[in-house]
């Protein structure tokens, strides 16, 4: 196999800007001839993109049934603090990646640059990786919102039995919104955006106000020490707390999602970097407060573990309004249906970059871009057929929502660890990568190492048995399934992937082999 650890020279090879050129027989753009999107994203758009994306404290608010169960008080607390400072250094090397390289492909294509060599085989398992991550990460906000539904439903009709079939046709109700609002709302997408941050925040701001006025109080030993055990089989402290990790790493994760969006963000290696590491520093702290105020206000426990809904339980009992707590959890929906809208909109943008890159089988198929809707039409439908696939799942498996969560929590982790290992390696052989505007200079190596490990001990708990005994039905499935595509990935390469799968280079240039900038300021300093 060629050596293509200099593949970086060759920047102008792939995404150089070309004109755009209308397949007669589709009516579609082919994105190997347009090269690029419209670049109509401000700063506050991009920004808020991803601070709505992760709608962190209201998918933990309305997922809170997990680590209320797994771990209790200590999982929501003291768990979804380390989660936090794992993505914050996590977010911090994709940020410096970003800004060397800010590209639609992201997590493979900077695997195949800061390769040392077989750049292309790591590129196209990487890109398998990420893009499956992101097509079963889409269906998780939406199995939370069709619950969620059936929740009410059921707070109003004690003898509605939800069904998984139910929950699936919801599920397919929301998506049908979001294909709406991703084919005809781009042009509003910065105002949409900017409503969506501001009522995140001010929904915030309105819950908690709530809970503190009206609740009864739970005692601090209550909220930082209490440690859920025996539920589910596992009766290790260790273990149930590691258990109600999987939903707390869920609602902080997904910052990638920005990097997906870079081709239509103005000056992205200025903006990209310093817009993920904020909406995940603030959704971290948005998140742990509400933790705090729900657990010190929540009221009858038992009657709050036992409930469809525990933040539903939770908000009647304070509020002590059907219509009221109704209403809240509305709020918390409402935001995450945002949330979903944006999700498919990355996802797709994913798909094209893969197929774009002919990473994907029928790859010209899926590579263009509808010329007046200016978005990946036929990536958007994979992305939906693939959501659809997922809501089924749901019907089959009484616990296919944690199975479901851990399946995206799983492969979106796994997908930092090559880009991350490699660039380590680039800089441990003294072939630092020329810097962008973002950079972490001799702070660099100590924090790719952080989030390796977080990476690493992430995954691996997300991955872990949820039950004992284990069963066909309690089976976490997520790293059986992770191994089976990788598997399925190396045989697809040397079937036909070596031969379609092109190398991406980017436009910009990254020159390996380059001293550490503040090294070099360093030596300066001390002459």
């Amino acid at each position: 196999m060629e050596d293509k650890s200099n593949i970086s020279s060759q920047v102008n090879n792939v995404d150089s800007r070309r004109d755009g050129q209308v397949d007669p027989g589709t009516g579609y753009v082919d994105s190997h001839k347009t090269g690029e999107f419209e670049r109509y994203i401000s700063l506050p758009g991009f920004f808020n993109f991803g601070f709505t994306l992760q709608a962190s404290w209201e998918i933990a608010g309305i997922g809170m049934a997990v680590p209320l169960l797994y771990g209790g008080p200590v999982s929501m607390i003291w768990g979804t603090l380390s989660a936090a400072i794992g993505h914050f250094f996590t977010s911090l090397s994709l940020a410096e990646m970003a800004s060397m390289d800010p590209t639609v492909g992201a997590q493979y294509r900077w695997s195949a640059r800061f390769a040392r060599s077989h750049n292309e085989f790591w590129g196209f398992i990487q890109g398998w990786i990420t893009t499956f991550g992101w097509l079963v990460g889409t269906g998780g906000s939406l199995v939370y919102l069709a619950i969620q539904t059936q929740a009410i439903i059921a707070f109003y009709n004690p003898d509605y039995v939800p069904e998984g079939w139910q929950a699936a046709l919801l599920m397919w109700a929301y998506l049908a919104s979001a294909i709406v609002c991703n084919l005809y709302f781009r042009r509003i997408l910065n105002v949409f955006e900017t409503v969506g941050g501001v009522c995140h925040v001010l929904f915030f701001v309105a819950c908690i106000i709530i809970l503190t006025t009206l609740s009864e109080r739970s005692s601090a030993k209550y909220v930082f020490t209490t440690l859920t055990t025996g539920v589910t089989g596992w009766n290790n402290p260790g273990v149930n707390y590691h258990l109600g990790l999987a939903g707390v790493m869920f609602s902080i994760g997904g910052y990638d999602s920005m990097l997906h969006m870079v081709d239509e963000t103005q000056r992205p290696k200025e903006r990209v970097p310093m817009a993920m590491v904020s909406a995940v520093v603030c959704n971290s702290i948005l998140t742990i407060a509400y933790y705090m105020v729900l657990l010190f206000c929540i009221g009858d426990e038992e009657a709050v573990s036992m409930a469809y809904s525990p933040i539903l339980e939770i908000y009647y009992q304070a509020t002590k309004s059907k219509a009221a707590a109704t209403a809240v959890l509305l709020m918390h929906m409402l935001i995450t249906l945002v949330s979903t809208y944006n999700v498919i909109a990355s996802s797709s943008r994913l798909v094209w970059a893969f197929a774009r890159d002919k990473g994907l089988p029928m790859s010209s198929f899926f590579a263009v871009i509808h010329p007046r809707l200016q978005i990946p039409v036929r990536a958007l439908g994979l992305v939906s057929v693939m959501t659809i696939i997922v809501s089924l799942i749901n019907i089959g498996s009484p616990t296919a929502v944690q199975t479901i969560l851990s399946l995206s929590i799983v492969a979106a982790i796994v997908s930092y660890i090559p880009p991350i290992a490699l660039l380590m390696i680039r800089k441990l052989k003294g072939e630092h990568p020329r810097y962008g505007p973002f950079k972490l200079g001799r702070w660099g190596l100590p924090v790719n190492l952080i989030a390796l490990c977080f990476c690493v001990y992430g995954s691996f708990w997300a991955s872990f048995p949820v039950a004992l005994p284990i069963t066909g039905n309690n089976m976490n499935y997520a790293m059986p399934a992770l191994v089976t595509l990788i598997t399925l990935c190396i045989g697809d390469w040397y079937r036909s992937g070596r031969k379609r799968f092109e190398v991406p280079t980017g436009r910009y240039n990254i020159d390996f082999g380059l001293p550490d900038p503040d090294e070099d300021k360093d030596q300066v300093e001390m002459k």
